[in-house]
């Protein structure tokens, strides 16, 4: 097909061969392991193969937080191993995400591995609990809890509740009581978690601030142009346009 990019025929070829080993791990680790590969390539359907139950995504399902931050990474992004999660239902998960490159270096896809360790946590704890101030730490409390499903609308939302309700209201500030410079750090944050490289997100965003589309998209424009051309450590503050 004209326009189509001739290393899609190797990166192809890598997802068909990493299918059995999808299959592989999981039944190794047992039902406490999930195992998802990913295809960048199509961020809202990303998954392209899955075994296991831990986070309830199916084979066309939408990738992670996690996944979109590495997205906006791009070939920059590293592989995120060992970290731990939280799912919505309180369920604890650790998890190793491996960056999948072609033979030019390139990003384009990811092979994650999840594994519930809720149980794990609660009998450490129990135990260090028996052995007194001695015994080992259970996992963190404190675990971020990340969006896991099959609709990237739902993920996206996510990460509009983190990134912008969530900060506003603790500063008992609304969209249009922030300076230009405000704005530009919500929507540069955004960015840099991939959310802009999901399709219609731009509409999600202007819906949740009140704002055109057309203003949406200039803002981020902005963002990307103050984030490329202002010297690190600078914050632009200044007043600009209303939404």
């Amino acid at each position: 097909m004209a326009g189509a990019d001739p290393r899609d025929t190797e990166r192809d070829a890598i997802l068909r061969a990493l299918a059995p080993v999808v299959d592989g791990i999981a039944a190794t680790f047992g039902p406490v392991c999930e195992v998802v590969l990913h295809d960048y390539r199509r961020p809202e359907r990303s998954v392209v193969a899955v075994a296991g139950t831990v986070t309830g995504r199916t084979v066309g399902g939408a990738m992670s937080e996690i996944g979109m931050r590495m997205l906006a990474r791009g070939d920059t992004a590293e592989h995120e191993l060992n970290y731990v999660t939280r799912t919505g239902d309180g369920r604890l998960v650790k998890s190793s995400t491996m960056v999948l490159r072609d033979s030019t270096g390139a990003v384009f896809g990811a092979l994650c591995v999840n594994v519930d360790v809720t149980e794990v946590d609660r009998v450490r704890g129990l135990l260090g609990a028996l052995a007194g101030p001695t015994g080992r730490p259970a996992l963190p409390d404190a675990a971020p809890v990340t969006t896991f499903g099959d609709d990237i609308d739902s993920v996206v939302e996510a990460l509009l509740d983190a990134l912008l309700d969530a900060p506003l209201r603790s500063r008992d500030q609304t969209w249009a009581g922030l300076d230009r410079g405000r704005r530009l750090a919500l929507f540069r944050g955004l960015d840099e978690r991939g959310v802009f490289a999901v399709r219609r997100a731009i509409e999600q965003v202007a819906a949740r601030l009140g704002i055109s589309r057309a203003s949406a998209y200039s803002y981020l424009a902005q963002s990307r142009a103050a984030a490329t051309d202002a010297p690190a450590g600078t914050d632009d503050t200044s007043q600009g346009a209303h939404p």
